[in-house]
């Protein structure tokens, strides 16, 4: 199956929390969407790992994935290995995004940083011929990079003000991880994202980078090198000084 975009994380539910709002998006206007979690979160304070894949089977529902799934690199324990590269390139191969997403390359977690370079690697990689994994070689046209803990400055961000109740749903699908007050169960351990701050501190970021360009909310991204302007006006048009 030929993705548009194929997002990568950690563990499941990074990539929900993070650019879940821009991904609903891309599937309402059309667009072949997958995510694939890199670990199964099996060292996660809460939850297990079948819990939290009922909840990734929810959450990839909720926002229409056309593909999702987790592989078996370690939990909190991901390094940059030549096995860890081919894993990945299989499956960029497989799919053949146009976009690729992945975590920022520094992190308050040491997985997303590791994973961030794992996966810009790996993207890169696929495209050499020379490296057989019994398929064609693929490279995306983009690797895009998304805002976990640790903020950055942003080269572009996508209005999530019309998605932002569906991105609510879809993270809060991870009963086990974060401030659902239903499913979540009291005799285990607080976490960075299982205290309500928290998910009060998403709505606020999104309403914040929502702000700069004169939206409710907006979710931001980072890349490398610059973008291409095709149309000023098409671009710049409507945007809100």
């Amino acid at each position: 199956m030929k993705l548009d975009i194929l997002a990568m994380g950690a563990h499941p539910d990074d990539v929900e929390i993070t650019c879940g709002g821009t991904l609903i998006q891309a599937v309402r206007q059309g667009h072949a969407v997958g995510i694939i979690t890199l670990t199964q979160g099996e060292i996660g304070t809460r939850g297990s790992v079948e819990l939290r894949a009922q909840e990734f089977d929810q959450a990839a529902e909720l926002i229409g994935t056309k593909v999702h799934h987790s592989l078996n690199l370690p939990d909190s324990n991901l390094a940059v290995t030549e096995a860890a590269k081919l894993m990945v390139i299989r499956e960029i191969r497989t799919y053949r995004p146009t976009l690729l997403f992945l975590p920022y390359w520094e992190d308050r977690h040491p997985d997303h940083g590791n994973a961030s370079q794992l996966v810009q690697e790996a993207a890169f990689l696929a495209g050499l011929k020379k490296i057989d994994t019994g398929q064609p070689s693929f490279r995306p046209a983009q690797l895009i990079y998304y805002m976990s803990a640790w903020e950055f400055e942003p080269d572009f961000v996508v209005d999530i003000s019309t998605v932002i109740e569906e991105k609510k749903q879809a993270i809060l699908a991870y009963g086990s991880q974060v401030n659902n007050k239903v499913l979540r169960r009291n005799d285990e351990d607080e976490t960075f994202i299982s205290s309500p701050q928290f998910f009060e501190f998403l709505l606020a970021r999104a309403a914040y980078f929502g702000h700069r360009i004169g939206k409710k909310y907006a979710e931001p991204f980072k890349i490398k090198g610059v973008l291409e302007v095709k149309d000023l006006l098409q671009t710049f048009g409507d945007k809100v000084l």
